[in-house]
Parts: C-alpha cells; sequence; structure tokens
C-alpha cells in the first residue's frame, strides 16, 4: 500500500532547487566545456566525452548514445532506482523532505510507522525462523537441506529458515494483527487465527533495499502445495518482485547477464555452484514488471524454463512480457532446458562449467520467436505464411519503435514473403520531422523545428502575446499538434525552466520528441532568442496563410465559411 501520491508542486520545486551540474558532479566528474559541463558517458563506453550537462537548461544530454533527461532521470538511469526512490534520493540531496497526498478516506491508508512495524516484524519473524533451523525442531529440515547440496555459506546469505509443523509458533510471540496484516497468519471462517506456514522451509523475500517483504516456503517431502508464498499485503506484491535480487546485488552490482528460473531451490543451489546471477519469479508468470526490473540492472536476461511442453508454453508466454521492454540494447535469451531437468538437478549432473556454457549459449530471443512461432505450419505455402504472420505480428507491434523492432519486421517480412507488410512505427509524426541535432550536420533549420525548439528550451516564451492571440485553427504543418500543445501546458503549468516542463512529459508519447529538441544546439545568442522565436513563427503563421489561400483559391465551390476566410486571408496578404 503506498503512503499516498507524491504532489506535482512538490516535484517541480524540487527540480527548480536542484543544480543538475552539482547533482551529476557528485556522481560523476564534470569538465566544463563553453557553456556546458562534458564527462564520459556513464551509460555507454567511449573514449573521447559526448555526455553533455546543460545547467541552464538543467538537462543531460549524450550525442554517443542518446541517453538524455533531467535530474529525476538521472539518478534513475544511474543509480537504477525507480521513480518514487529517485525522487527520495533527490530531496535528500538537497535536504529536504518528500511529502505525501492524502487519500480519500475510503482508502485508509497505513501510515509510514505502521508500514516500518510491519518490515520489523517481517525481519523478526525471519530471525525466528532462521533459529527455528538449528534449532532441534529444525533437524528434518536440515538433513534435506544436506541432501540438496545447501552449504552454511549461502544459508547464511540468503537467510534461509524453517517454520515448525505448529499451529501457533508466531502467534504467542508477535501481535496478532500485525500478523494477519503482513501475511504470516490467516483467519478462517470460524475467527480462529493460525500461522500460515508449517512444516516448511522458508526463504525470505527481499526487496532492492534488502528489507524483507514476504516469505516462500517449501515442504520437505513430496506433499501439495509444494511452494507456499506470502499473500499481496502492503509490502508485498509478488507481480513486482523477483527472489534473489538483492543477494545477487549484494554480490556484483552491475551484472553482465541475469538468469530468471522457476524455483527458489534453483537459485539456491545455482549459488551454491557459484553461479550467483539467477533470480526466481513468485509462483506466477514472469511479467513485464519483472523484465522492466530485471532490465534496471542487466542488458541481458535469460529465461530459464522446463524443456517439456509445459516449459515451451511458459516460453512463448514470456514474450508478452518482455516484447514491451525490448529498447534497442536490451537482449533476452531463451534456454530451455532437457527432458526432466531443472536447474538444480541439471548442475549437479553436468557441472558449473557446462551450466554457463548453455547460458551463453542460450538462443536469442528473435531466432526463438521466429522458430517457435513457424512450429507445425507449412511456409512454403501462402495459408501457412498468413498463419505466421497472424500468429507473431501482435508480438511485434508492442516493440518499442526502433531498430531491433524494424529489423524484426524485416525478418517476418522474408519469413512470409509479404513484401508489402506494412512496418507500423508508433512515433509521432513530429519524430519523423523534429530529430535530434547532429552537431556536424549540415543545412537550415525549419521555422517549425526552430520555434518548438527555443520554445522547449525557453519556456517563458509562451507568454509572447503572439502566441496567447494566435488561431491555431489557421496553422498548418508538421508538428504543429505538439507545439499547441506544449504551448497549452506551459501557459497551465507554468514550468520554471526546460527541466520542469519536461519532467510533465514524462512516459507520454510525446517524450522523445520533446527531449530531443530540449538539446538541440540552435546557435543563438541570449539576447537574440526572442526576436528569432518571433520570426519563426511569423514565418509559420505566414506560410500557412499562404497554403491556406492556394487551397482555397483552388476549389470551384467554397462554403460561407470558407468564403469568409478567404476574405480574411486576402486581407493579410495585402
Amino acid at each position: 500500500m503506498s503512503e499516498g501520491r507524491i504532489p506535482r508542486q512538490f516535484i517541480d520545486d524540487l527540480l527548480v532547487r536542484v543544480d543538475i551540474v552539482d547533482l551529476i558532479d557528485a556522481h560523476l566528474p564534470l569538465k566544463k566545456t563553453g557553456a556546458n559541463f562534458v564527462a564520459r558517458c556513464p551509460f555507454h563506453t567511449e573514449k573521447t566525452p559526448s555526455f553533455s550537462v546543460n545547467r541552464d537548461k538543467q538537462f543531460y544530454h549524450c550525442f554517443g548514445c542518446g541517453a538524455s533527461g533531467n535530474a529525476i532521470t538521472f539518478l534513475m538511469e544511474f543509480n537504477r532506482l525507480d521513480f518514487v526512490e529517485a525522487i527520495e534520493d533527490l530531496a535528500a540531496f538537497v535536504g529536504v523532505d518528500v511529502p505525501r497526498e492524502s487519500f480519500s478516506a475510503q482508502t485508509s491508508p497505513q501510515k509510514k510507522d505502521d508500514l516500518n512495524n510491519l518490515y520489523q516484524l517481517m525481519e523478526q519473524a525471519a530471525q525466528f525462523y532462521t533459529e527455528q533451523l538449528h534449532a532441534k525442531a529444525g533437524a528434518a529440515a536440515q538433513d534435506y537441506l544436506r541432501r540438496r547440496g545447501v552449504g552454511e555459506q549461502v544459508l547464511r546469505d540468503y537467510r534461509l529458515g524453517y517454520a515448525p509443523d505448529a499451529w501457533q509458533s508466531l502467534s504467542g510471540r508477535f501481535n496478532q494483527q500485525a500478523l494477519l496484516d503482513a501475511g504470516l497468519s490467516v483467519k478462517n471462517e470460524a475467527g480462529h487465527v493460525y500461522d500460515r506456514f508449517r512444516g516448511r522451509v522458508m526463504f525470505p523475500i527481499r526487496d532492492k533495499r534488502g528489507r524483507i517483504v514476504g516469505f516462500g516456503g517449501r515442504v520437505l517431502d513430496d506433499s501439495l502445495p509444494k511452494y507456499l508464498n506470502s499473500p499481496e499485503t502492503s509490502l508485498f506484491h509478488k507481480g513486482r518482485e523477483v527472489y534473489g535480487l538483492y543477494e545477487l546485488l549484494k554480490k556484483n552490482s552491475k551484472p553482465a547477464q541475469i538468469v530468471l528460473v522457476e524455483g527458489y531451490m534453483d537459485v539456491v543451489a545455482l549459488a551454491e555452484y557459484g553461479i550467483d546471477n539467477a533470480v526466481a519469479a513468485l509462483g506466477t508468470a514472469a511479467s513485464q514488471a519483472h523484465a522492466e526490473l530485471l532490465f534496471r540492472f542487466s542488458a541481458e536476461l535469460v529465461f530459464c524454463f522446463d524443456g517439456d511442453r509445459a516449459g515451451r508454453e511458459a516460453a512463448w508466454r514470456a514474450m508478452d512480457a518482455v516484447f514491451p521492454c525490448l529498447r534497442d540494447g536490451r537482449q533476452v535469451r531463451i534456454m530451455l532446458l532437457p527432458q526432466d531437468e531443472d536447474p538444480d538437478s541439471l548442475v549437479r549432473k553436468e557441472g558449473v562449467e557446462r551450466f554457463r556454457a548453455r547460458m551463453r549459449e542460450a538462443q536469442v530471443l528473435s531466432d526463438y520467436f521466429f522458430a517457435e512461432a513457424g512450429r507445425d505450419l507449412q511456409l512454403t505455402s501462402l495459408e501457412g505464411r498468413a498463419q505466421l504472420v497472424g500468429k507473431t505480428r501482435p508480438y511485434l507491434e508492442k516493440l518499442p519503435a526502433g531498430i531491433f523492432r524494424e529489423m524484426m519486421f524485416a525478418r517476418l517480412k522474408t519469413l512470409s514473403d509479404i513484401s508489402h507488410l506494412d512496418v507500423l512505427q508508433n512515433e509521432a509524426t513530429l519524430n519523423r520531422n523534429v530529430r535530434p541535432a547532429n552537431p556536424h550536420a549540415k543545412g537550415r533549420m525549419t521555422s517549425a523545428r526552430m520555434a518548438i525548439a527555443l520554445l522547449v528550451q525557453n519556456p517563458k516564451l509562451a507568454m509572447r502575446p503572439e502566441l496567447q492571440e494566435i488561431d491555431w485553427s489557421t496553422l498548418v504543418f508538421p508538428g504543429v499538434e505538439l507545439f499547441r500543445h506544449i504551448v497549452e501546458a506551459i501557459l497551465a503549468q507554468k514550468p520554471a525552466n526546460t527541466a520542469v516542463l519536461l519532467e510533465s512529459y514524462r512516459d507520454s508519447s510525446e517524450e522523445k520528441s520533446v527531449k530531443a529538441l530540449a538539446f538541440l544546439d540552435l546557435l543563438i545568442a541570449p539576447d537574440n532568442i526572442e526576436s528569432v522565436f518571433c520570426d519563426a513563427l511569423a514565418s509559420l503563421i505566414k506560410q500557412s496563410a499562404e497554403n491556406e489561400l492556394e487551397r482555397l483559391l483552388s476549389k470551384k465551390m467554397l462554403t460561407p465559411d470558407e468564403k469568409e476566410s478567404l476574405r480574411k486571408l486576402l486581407a493579410f496578404k495585402k
């Protein structure tokens, strides 16, 4: 459960309060060059600096890899934080507390102290389970773990424990309502409260900060259910967490590859063999949230599945989760295991080096996807190729715009032999007309590009009377809708600088375009910005009027409104 939304005004004020140069320089030494500060980019390998930070715009941009954004984006990318974590870190950097908006009365939010108490309870429960594993009651669990080859170091690293086979081991030690809130106890229809986990090896599930948010419990024999997980609570959301991520990052904060396996014991067994870059989904299929979480820490994911029919079906379902996440530079491999093997059994049978080789040799997603999609289809026939298109296109359309998306559609064209297959681009029109500036590019910038870029970089220009009095219905040029949207956004929000304006476009369809405009090098002296903007705007208005006049004059019959428009345009031209 959230503590409440962070007020938008606080976020805007925070971006005004922080100096992005000071923030980035604290993480990455910057060197002043002209109006900007530069460094070698932290987001890709390079020999000469192409990472530039502008103090006036409060914005960074890498001309090498295209990374760009404001102070919040930098913390998210550099420290691999989610949005809220980045806000909290940025607030700490400038020495302020993060306020929270209150929910409506119906939502009954828990206070921060309540959540802290639950975290403390989970920690105490984990300690209790650890003590029980090493007590007389845990003898059978110790024997089970020894048979599975789990050593003392891995026991400590993953804080494994044991839940005694008793109905009320916890309730006599901790507050009953708190146990229910944490998902450690269950209340039946008769109102009796009892421990959720009994007679099981316990696997604490930790979030990225090391806080215990839930547990997984495994039986010591073949009884069902084999695994039992914590329910959804204010601390635990299984669709957004993976087991073993905290332990992985503690050993390697920037793993080259992360392997997603199916079970807790697979993670623990691989760690015992020194393969400590494995994590597990928590009793649910891999989700988009899982993929996005893991991609924050590694550019390559390996999805490990059993090689049977169920494993292949799980691998295909994973396409739904990962395709929306596959931006350029990210890669997924599919690793199908031999029949009747899991990672635990296979690493014991074949040894660690062979298992690592399987990880390296795992099939890249593109090859697996098209091979699996074409399975049982007669691609020599028109019908078979049409089926291939129908089966694959819904997935490909989920891919983010970029080179990988284009190449996947190109491969489908080749396999299906359909030369006219459209490659759908989800870019806005302006993304095709307004592109990031190349500092070495030659050629005159269009009036539209100049005007919109100046507006993004200098939001105060929206206050010009020429803009506030404009008749938008008379303007027709590529990018006019984005231009209008930016003007309206500035007038409504009154952002103090470019960084604040950019924040209002986060995760929107226009974000990429606005970012591209924000770091265009317009080569205009500060004293000339307003006059250049007014000239560009006047040029747009004039060109739109001429285009509309030409259109009306070419028509044989005009409506009364068109006649009035023509009269105004002819008067305007004089």
